[in-house]
Parts: structure tokens; sequence; C-alpha cells
């Protein structure tokens, strides 16, 4: 039987490998189009590019639960995903890498559940929401890799597509935000409701607005941040998700509470 494990692509992270194959899913929420990278053993990594190829979807129109809802369909177990990210810590600075930990959830709009009452009433527990199994292997495998993880950070998600005031920024780092994106939420929460571990690596790209006087946001800075570290990013993933993997080490697959 085919063992599947997955890595999300976030900005600037569009493909993998040549290599790969394309296929289309249908789910009840809407078609995903994922790339399949085969293996040397008995497993397929899925790569799916979160923003669509070259970066078609804005984050606050991302089709979240189609898109987790794919991944649980082709029977993926475990997901890495990288995510761009403004800072807001002295100590994360621009081309840095953290593992997120935690975060804040200030988006809108978004329908974040798949938990609509039709098969009862289900609750999340959301104690360790990015997987503590996943985090440690980042941990172990970086050093192979020359990835210097800076430390974990919190991540506060908002709406998008607009970047945030100097007001709001203040708020975020007064209620323990190290870090702000516009994805996370509710891609991360969409994983746990459906028995997956998860887990996400923020590439620090800019400084927040207002954060630093005289730092403003600039693209070239973005993409050349993303740059410098998406490869080795992407071989690291790879072969941790090559390895034996166990769900028996998180709580990823039994966080449900029905009542």
């Amino acid at each position: 039987m085919i063992k599947r494990v997955a890595i999300i692509g976030g900005t600037g992270v569009y493909g993998i490998n040549s290599n790969e194959i394309i296929l289309n899913i249908k789910t009840i929420y809407g078609q995903v189009e994922v790339n399949i990278i085969k293996l040397n053993n008995d497993k397929e990594i899925v790569f799916l590019p979160r923003h669509g190829k070259g970066h078609s979807t804005p984050p606050h129109l991302i089709n979240y639960r189609a898109n987790m809802m794919a991944l649980k369909e082709l029977s993926v177990t475990h997901i890495y995903s990288t995510c761009a990210v403004g800072s807001l810590n002295e100590n994360y600075d621009i081309g840095d890498i953290v593992i997120i930990n935690d975060f804040l959830d200030f988006t809108k709009n978004r329908i974040n559940t798949f938990f609509d009452g039709d098969d009862g009433v289900k609750h999340t527990d959301m104690s360790d929401p990015y997987c503590s199994y996943l985090r440690n292997k980042v941990m172990k495998f970086s050093s192979d890799y020359d990835i210097n993880i800076k430390g974990n950070a919190v991540y506060a998600c908002t709406e998008g597509p607009r970047f945030e005031t100097s007001a709001e920024i203040k708020m975020y780092g007064f209620m323990g935000a190290d870090v702000v994106g516009m994805t996370n939420v509710p891609e991360v929460v969409l994983a746990k409701e459906l028995g997956m571990c998860y887990s996400a690596i923020g590439i620090i790209t800019n400084w927040c607005t207002g954060f630093k006087k005289g730092e403003d946001i600039v693209l070239h800075e973005i993409a050349s941040s993303i740059e410098k570290n998406k490869i080795k990013l992407e071989k690291m993933f790879i072969e941790i998700l090559s390895g034996d993997l166990s769900q028996d080490e998180c709580n990823c697959n039994n966080a449900i509470l029905e009542l």
C-alpha cells in the first residue's frame, strides 16, 4: 500500500521536482490540483502550492477546506508547510527560520471548520496545534542542511490581502505574537480536525509595519529571503518525510471531542 505525506508550499514555493505527476482531486468543497512525487520506497509526497501555480490566489480567497480535504482523501498522514512571515520580534531578523508552535487568529471571513453539526457536535483540542512530533524532527535534522532555526514563534494570522497597520502590530506584540502572516489559519485547524500531523515553518521576509523605523516592506527582500531558504527546507522535508513516521507520539490523530 502506498503511504502518502505532504508539503504545502507557501509564497514563492510552487514546486519541488520536475518529475512531478499532476493530479486533480475533486472534493465536496471544490477541486484541487496537486503534484505527486514518487520516492524510492512505498511512499509518495503530495505537493500542494497553497496559492496555486504562479501565486494566483490571494490569502483570503484560498479554498482551505478543499485543500485539506484533498490531502485527507489522498490518505496523507503528515504535512510540512512553509509560510512567509513578517517579524515583530527583535530576535528574528529578515532571512531567519522559525518553527511555528502556536497561533493567534485575527481572520474575519473564513470558513474555519469542517464541523457544521451535520455529524453531531464536535470540538477540537488545540493544546498542541502544530504537531510536536514533526517540530522535533525539524530540530533534529536542521543542522544536517545548514538550517539555523532561530527558535519557536507564535503566529498571528490576519485576513489579508492588505498588510497590517502599525497599531495592529503593536497589539499583536502585546498579545504575545512573534510573527505575522495571512494563511496559516484555518489550515492548521483543518488539519487537526482531519487527524493529520501538521507543522509549519516560517521564513522571515520582512519587519512588520512600523516595527522598525525607516524599514518598509520591500518585495525584492521578500523574494530574496524565500529563495535563500526554500531549497534547503525542501530537501530537509523530503528526507524527514521519506523516513519512518509515527502518529503514536503526538495527539494529532486523537484531538476530537464529541458531545
